[in-house]
């Protein structure tokens, strides 16, 4: 489903459904979307129904959904949209305040592109959506990369680089604590903005173990100030979850598809860089 990603997304005049029973929810995320979305059309229903026929009536190049609605839960509008709605692919990102606890139980299913934890705020939801249709080419920002196949590691490297990413490759996680030991020493914490690392690698351990080292005793790196994601090609629900669960931020399911990487790699670098920049705040006053 995911690799089906229609062109529209891209569009110079993205077209965004917002569903929400809330009247106040909806008005805040259309405030910031206009403020920070030049050309952007915002369609805001209060119902699944309403939202059933805008999709019917026009191009969306995406949704978001409130899990709980009036008449309908989200999971089932989403189900609905895949099923009846004219585009090959919308993305639908589910907007929710336990967003992480159902992600973690993966009780989303198929029919949800993404997540978003409202708990993170509006403007933070705003970039994340920008992501979907309109991602910004140049954002910067360093990748710690773990990966041990090279012609994996060559495609996938380009594809960063391609978005103005900075990316530090290595084939192990024993390479990848390395260099963090190293940015640790010379008073570069964490190092890296985000990591980005496979599960089963060359050497003794495997991401599961980095999640371990990263998170535990080690270093104490939380999600906030050291973000992971995982690739996986692994789609059992249980394994996925252990991974969320060890510390991941999120998961990127293989084969990599590039839009969805880069999203999710943008938005953990700016909630890293924010929880870093209130930490430090923090301890100067």
């Amino acid at each position: 489903m995911r690799s089906s990603i229609t062109r529209h997304i891209t569009s110079d005049t993205p077209r965004i459904l917002i569903v929400d029973g809330s009247r106040v929810a909806r008005k805040l995320i259309e405030q910031v979307l206009v403020k920070d979305v030049p050309g952007v059309t915002v369609i805001s229903c209060e119902t699944a129904a309403e939202a059933k026929a805008a999709v019917q009536e026009g191009v969306v190049d995406l949704v978001t959904t409130a899990l709980r609605l009036p008449d309908m839960d989200g999971l089932d509008l989403a189900h609905h949209i895949r099923e009846h709605a004219p585009q090959a692919y919308i993305p639908i990102i589910v907007v929710s305040g336990d967003a992480q606890e159902r992600l973690v139980n993966r009780s989303f299913g198929d029919d949800v592109t993404d997540y978003f934890d409202k708990g993170l705020g509006f403007s933070a939801l705003s970039a994340f959506i920008q992501g979907y249709v309109r991602p910004e080419p140049e954002t910067g920002g360093e990748v710690l990369y773990v990966e041990d196949s090279r012609v994996v590691a060559v495609a996938t490297r380009r594809m960063m680089e391609k978005h103005g990413l900075t990316v530090t490759h290595v084939i192990s996680v024993e390479d990848a604590l390395a260099h963090l030991e190293t940015a640790r020493a010379q008073g570069r914490i964490p190092g890296p903005d985000v990591i980005l690392t496979d599960v089963y690698l060359k050497g003794g351990m495997t991401g599961s173990d980095l999640l371990e080292h990263v998170r535990g005793a080690q270093y104490r790196y939380g999600k906030g100030q050291l973000p992971i994601l995982v690739m996986t090609g692994d789609d059992n629900p249980a394994n996925q979850s252990a991974l969320l669960r060890a510390g991941a931020n999120d998961l990127v399911q293989k084969p990599i598809e590039e839009r969805l990487l880069i999203t999710k790699l943008i938005f953990q670098l700016r909630v890293g860089r924010l929880m870093r920049e209130r930490m430090a705040a923090a301890a100067a006053t």
